[in-house]
């Protein structure tokens, strides 16, 4: 691997090394903490769109139902409303 001027063998110094190893172990947790939250948001979301489907569900079939009650009574209503 090449240093920042292209040099193969560019030294490292330890303690360097020991505090990358750190910052990256801070970084994974904060993105694994991130991620958790992500991870929750979208549970909620999904159990919100699971409720609306199931509430929209039920609105169309109350919907169907209504409109074949108003088509059952357009069609009893011409017999009962001769002049």
């Amino acid at each position: 691997m090449s240093g920042p001027n292209g040099d193969l063998g560019m030294p490292v110094e330890a303690g360097a090394e020991g505090e990358d190893d750190g910052f990256e172990e801070a970084e994974y947790a904060a993105i694994n903490s991130m991620l958790d939250q992500i991870n929750s948001c979208l549970d909620h979301l999904e159990e919100k769109n699971d409720h609306l489907h199931a509430r929209l569900q039920e609105l169309l079939e109350s919907n169907r139902q209504t409109r074949l009650e108003f088509q059952q009574q357009l069609g009893e209503a011409p017999s009962d409303a001769s002049p």
